[in-house]
């Protein structure tokens, strides 16, 4: 569980920014008719309020550290990305962030799974390191392939559902997995993308879709079984993502607390 760490004063000011971080391996389409070149997008944000774009790698020393891994996996074949990524600044309706952009030729049939680990983030609030190892994942013409596959990362959420075929009212189940193993009772946090992400001019739409009724509907919180697994039912179209809170082994970064969490993104679409 992540240690969170605000004095009373300012605990009102920055309790929902302390919560909620998001790594976001973004792309509008994640089940697509056929071939074709995608954008993608690599933020650190909260994707529900937007009221915070952190740059990532942040160090506690304010040096900017670069990602530490981006490839793709298709049909068991891992490709590397990174050194197709590009620095960007990516701004939402509060402020900027340092962020990653690249595309991609999804152009083969069948599951096409993105993994970015990003070097760790000083939280400054918690006096504390994030690192959120992150996948999301792209499918060509319906053929099923690698969706389920276990990437052996330090942190992971394995999907038991396809995260690209989902239906608006059901449901999306995954195990929490640090070095290979389940992490039971994996304290997960569930955030919806309220926003539209405007690629072409790397921001975020100005108007949110929903209005939360109270601040813990921002960020949900769920929790895992004795066996690491979970489930939850997606109320909405949309991106939706998973983060297993210190899921990884690692707890250290330069001397103070890292969370290492796993993040998956789903996309739910209505039924018409």
């Amino acid at each position: 569980m992540r240690k969170i760490i605000i004095s009373t004063i300012a605990a009102a000011a920055v309790a929902s920014s302390a919560f909620g971080h998001f790594q976001m391996v973004y792309t509008p389409e994640s089940a697509l008719e056929k071939g074709t070149t995608i954008p993608l997008k690599i933020v650190f944000n909260h994707p529900f309020a937007d009221e915070h774009t952190m740059d990532m790698g942040l160090q506690a020393n304010g040096k900017i550290k670069p990602i530490e891994e981006f490839f793709v996996v298709h049909k068991e074949e891992k490709t590397d990305l990174k050194k197709d990524l590009k620095e960007i600044t990516f701004k939402g309706n509060s402020n900027s962030g340092k962020a990653y952009e690249t595309e991609y030729k999804a152009r083969k049939m069948g599951d096409h799974i993105f993994v970015a680990v990003p070097a760790p983030y000083y939280e400054k609030n918690e006096d504390a390191y994030i690192q959120q190892i992150t996948k999301m994942m792209v499918n060509v013409a319906g053929a099923p392939t690698d969706w389920d596959a276990e990437l052996g990362l330090k942190a992971e959420i394995v999907p038991l559902t396809k995260p690209y075929s989902i239906w608006a009212g059901s449901t999306f189940s995954g195990i929490v997995k640090g070095d290979g193993k389940p992490v039971p009772f994996a304290e997960i946090e569930v955030e919806y993308l309220n926003y539209d992400v405007d690629v072409k001019n790397n921001k975020m739409g100005e108007k949110a879709h929903f209005e939360a009724p109270q601040d813990s509907f921002v960020t949900l919180t769920i929790k895992a079984d004795e066996n690491g697994k979970f489930t939850f039912g997606i109320p909405k179209a949309g991106w939706w993502g998973f983060a297993a809170l210190g899921a990884g082994k690692a707890d250290k970064y330069d001397g103070k607390e890292l969370s290492q969490d796993a993040v998956i993104w789903v996309q739910a679409k209505e039924m018409k």
